[in-house]
């Protein structure tokens, strides 16, 4: 059986933690997650343990990046099961402050992306969301120090914005995107998944098959606005509402008119019932 990972729960433990790794010559990697951990983010954890020597998970659900009409509240979560999957991982440290360790009475300074942050895909839809991520985020890389911190493609937007404001504000540490992990019908896991009603999870594997088809049609040499007209047809037939499904340049997620405009992705984001889904592939 494999041993629990040390968990902290103060900034000054988690420096004496991180400070007698790095005593060790070790390298950190850091995944930071809000907790109701699925097999994506084991998979977040093992590449983490491919590129440095000890791995920190943080495990905190960030209430600056949700708005007052969203699920902060009913957020799942799973601690006891968290931890046994992290235990079996051999994660070495996890990270879980509480709010107030977080923002302390009086806290007032926040970060404010631009750039991908401002590309009208989920910024468009969640106005607060990318400064309340960074504001975290960078909290988490002062507090952690890592070497490099592991993110997800599934929020592609997310990760854009975080790798542009390490870049930007010289932070020394290497971000890393790992793959999206899909469901065997391809539907991207993700701690929202259970919020699904049974139907709602058979029609859920549309957004997947849409990008695909349209991603297809692209490929194929069809222009890319009828090529993404079909698929979002897919989508709001399928009883979707539809807030995005667009083309994007790859790094910068300015919008793309035709393959020309470089490497392309396709990203999606719908509710169907109560649920909103996001997603993303190449082209």
């Amino acid at each position: 059986m494999s041993p629990s990972p040390l968990i902290v729960r103060t900034v000054p433990t988690l420096r004496r933690a991180v400070d007698n790794l790095r005593k060790r010559k070790a390298t950190v990697a850091l995944v930071p997650t809000m907790g109701a951990l699925h097999d994506g983010h084991v998979s977040l954890v093992r590449l983490a343990k491919r590129r440095a020597s000890r791995v920190v998970v943080s495990i905190f659900v960030n209430p600056t990046q949700f708005a007052p009409t969203e699920d902060f509240g009913a957020y799942p979560r799973t601690w006891k099961a968290d931890i046994a999957k992290l235990a079996a991982e051999d994660v070495d440290i996890v990270w879980h402050p509480g709010v107030e360790a977080m923002y302390p009475e009086g806290f007032a300074t926040r970060i404010v992306p631009e750039g991908p942050a401002l590309a009208g895909l989920e910024d468009r839809f969640r106005p607060h969301f990318f400064g309340g991520v960074a504001t975290v985020v960078g909290k988490l890389f002062t507090q952690c120090r890592p070497d490099v911190a592991i993110f997800g493609e599934k929020d592609f937007q997310q990760l854009r914005v975080v790798t542009r404001m390490a870049r930007d504000l010289d932070l020394g540490i290497k971000i890393i995107g790992s793959r999206t992990v899909r469901e065997r019908d391809g539907l991207a896991m993700s701690s929202r998944n259970v919020y699904l009603s049974p139907e709602e999870r058979q029609i859920a594997t549309t957004l997947y098959r849409a990008m695909k088809e349209s991603a297809g049609r692209i490929r194929a040499g069809e222009a890319i606005a009828p090529a993404m007209a079909g698929g979002a047809e897919m989508i709001k037939a399928a009883g979707f509402a539809l807030d995005y499904f667009e083309v994007r340049h790859a790094e910068t997620l300015a919008p793309a008119n035709s393959r020309k405009d470089g490497p392309l992705r396709i990203l999606v984001a719908a509710k169907l019932g109560s649920t909103r889904l996001i997603d993303n592939i190449a082209v």
